[in-house]
């Protein structure tokens, strides 16, 4: 254990710090300070100076020390400490940068801030400093892929021009089907093995990670591009034949004065003979398919992301009537107060872009 100091003050040392412990003007930290000098001068126990000035016992020690070593002048100033580490180096953050753009980590498929900072000798916070500076982010991958359709351009000219600059006297209808697994044949009617926890401070909802299934449905949907609204009809099958009753169904509830332009993907479904024969007979409607791979060109597919988020996700359902009913409810709702979506991307910026993301692709390959 440390002794106490043994301090005696001079008159006029004592006097000083008698001025500063009075002058209601003398910083905090000089009072204490001088606190704890003159309690020492006066042979006060080391527990009752930490009492008085409300410090620990290794701070009255701390300034014991230095009015020994340096009088006056070692209470008024701090003791110089440390400066701050000095910043990464230019050639430490091109390195970082480098590695993490043309190397991979052994044995792994890409790198974390502590396996860089292990490769490289800085900390982890420093690489994520660097990464958030240069925007990059190897934890993260987006699916990507260009179309390869023949007719890409045309196709992409044709689509988007509906959306721009729709026709007079007609109506243009996004339509897909809405699956949920297995390159979107079904929905899921199920049903949890157990009851999830509620929501509450502090804690997200539960829900458990298997289920148990019920039944399947195919949800057909097509959006109307200027208001938002949306015909919806659920069946067991995803057949030309139910894709005919949709087509049907879709014209029975639409104005018939109106031409009807559809824009589909390019499943065999929607290009079946029978399919093309029916077509052909109904003069009003005209099919426009989008590219090969290009599915974000129909408007659809955001309804059905919002549906699978907002209703079907999360939803429990003991039957298939159950789960069409739970669907027919959320269209119901959403067409009582629709909102349409804004597409804003001309065809000359959809082109362009692509063409950036091909050159980049055969440069890097």
């Amino acid at each position: 254990m440390k002794t106490q100091a043994c301090i005696w003050l001079s008159p006029e040392d004592r006097a000083t710090l008698d001025g500063w412990v009075a002058d209601r003007n003398t910083p905090q930290k000089l009072v204490w300070r001088a606190g704890i000098v003159l309690l020492s001068a006066e042979r006060a126990g080391k527990m009752a100076i930490v009492r008085s000035v409300s410090k620990s016992k290794r701070t009255v020690d701390r300034w014991q020390d230095r009015y020994v070593a340096h009088g006056l002048a070692g209470l008024r100033r701090d003791a110089t400490r440390p400066g701050r580490k000095p910043p990464l180096s230019a050639a430490v953050i091109e390195r970082v940068v480098e590695k993490t753009l043309h190397e991979k980590p052994p044995a792994r498929t890409h790198w974390s801030v502590r396996t860089m900072a292990k490769a490289v000798g800085i900390s982890h916070t420093s690489v994520q400093k660097i990464w958030q500076a240069h925007g990059l982010k190897p934890h993260l991958v987006k699916t990507f892929k260009l179309s390869n359709d023949k007719h890409f351009v045309d196709k992409v000219q044709d689509v988007v021009g509906l959306y721009l600059d729709p026709p007079d006297k007609a109506l243009v209808f996004s339509v897909d089907e809405k699956s949920q697994i297995q390159a979107r044949l079904r929905m899921r009617a199920l049903d949890r093995t157990q009851p999830g926890l509620p929501m509450k401070k502090g804690q997200a909802g539960t829900m458990t990670h298997d289920d148990k299934r019920h039944g399947t449905t195919t949800l057909f949907a097509a959006l109307n591009v200027a208001t938002g609204q949306v015909i919806g009809q659920c069946m067991k099958r995803h057949r030309h034949q139910e894709w005919l009753k949709f087509l049907r169904a879709i014209d029975r509830t639409t104005p018939k004065t109106l031409d009807l332009h559809l824009i589909a993907d390019n499943y065999a479904t929607h290009k079946h003979p029978k399919v093309k024969e029916w077509i052909k007979r109904h003069p009003r409607f005209h099919m426009h398919f989008t590219p090969t791979s290009g599915s974000w060109l129909n408007q659809v597919e955001r309804f059905f992301g919002r549906i699978t988020e907002d209703r079907i996700r999360r939803g429990v359902f003991r039957s298939v009537a159950e789960l069409e009913a739970a669907i027919q409810q959320y269209l119901d709702h959403h067409n009582a107060d629709p909102k349409p979506f804004i597409w804003t991307a001309s065809a000359t910026a959809i082109l362009q872009k692509v063409a950036r993301g091909r050159q980049v692709l055969e440069s890097a390959h």
